[in-house]
């Protein structure tokens, strides 16, 4: 089964972003070091949009991403971050080299 990419975009309420910002970055850390199928985590903050953080994701597979999705720390992510959020949309992509 091939990896699967998640690019997400994420819409952070006015003036939020630098405490969401460490947020994520612990989350992914979690995930990289508690779920063996979380391959990469990369938090990327546009430099001309204060109101957005993208992330890319690598997964070993479908399930992997499953897995991580209902993890205890996207639970905790969620519950973190939940009145900083305004939107969050993610896409699913497989590398084009798989």
């Amino acid at each position: 089964m091939s990896k699967l990419v998640i690019m997400a975009t994420i819409e952070i309420a006015p003036g939020k972003r630098d405490q969401v910002v460490p947020l994520l970055t612990a989350h992914g850390a979690r995930c990289l070091k508690d779920e063996p199928g979380t391959l990469e985590f990369k938090v990327v903050i546009p430099r001309d949009e204060d109101s957005k953080v993208l992330l890319y994701e690598v997964y070993q597979d479908d399930a992997a991403f499953e897995l991580h999705r209902n993890g205890s720390s996207m639970a905790r992510w969620r519950e973190e971050a939940a009145s900083m959020i305004v939107k969050a949309v993610a896409t699913k992509c497989t590398p084009a080299d798989e």
